[in-house]
């Protein structure tokens, strides 16, 4: 029972460290990457459709994002879907292929992305931390049903903080490295 609780908190824990990673693939660095615009809907046909299944995607260099519609008609949706996004990027066509040119990143523009990535970094931690609450709450309730004693009730306590205090470590070491990424010119 006590194992299980660990087991699902652990697997909570991790699943939260990698939303926000994933999450912060699409705050934009001074880099071009396709993570950037994958997140992005198309209309395809009257339904919403993620941008990597109506293009390809590329990154020609640094700076510039290559987006390739696999049919002709599509070029206008998908420029429609990335100027209405809020990445504030100027799509320029020239038939049907789509180039995006990313301006360098200004020092004001930094910093607040910067605070972006920790407001993130908060969220994560108080999900880590409501996740942590739950597990205790899970292991109190054993106690008091008389499954588990006072003893094993304390240890596994201590277990779940050292899950608790190890996610977010990991969650630190990912807003660090994301804000080195954004600070470097």
């Amino acid at each position: 029972m006590i194992n299980d609780i660990k087991k699902d908190t652990q697997a909570r824990m991790a699943k939260s460290v990698e939303a926000l990673r994933h999450d912060l693939t699409k705050v934009r660095t001074g880099r071009a990457t396709a993570a950037l615009v994958d997140h992005l809907k198309v209309n395809y046909y009257g339904s919403d459709t993620p941008l990597s299944q109506v293009a390809s995607i590329a990154v020609t260099d640094a700076r510039t994002l290559t987006i390739s519609p696999y049919e002709k008609q599509m070029v206008g949706p998908v420029e429609k879907a990335i100027l209405a996004s809020d990445l504030g990027l100027t799509p320029n066509t020239a038939g049907t292929t789509i180039r995006i040119n990313l301006p360098a990143l200004t020092e004001e523009r930094r910093k607040e992305l910067s605070k972006h990535v920790h407001g993130e970094g908060e969220d994560t931690k108080v999900a880590i931390r409501n996740i942590r609450r739950d597990a205790n709450q899970q292991v109190k309730d054993l106690l008091k049903d008389k499954k588990i004693t006072e003893d094993e009730e304390r240890r596994s306590e201590d277990e779940i903080q050292k899950l608790t205090d190890k996610a977010i470590k990991d969650v630190d070491e990912v807003v660090k490295a994301k804000e080195q990424e954004l600070m470097a010119v």
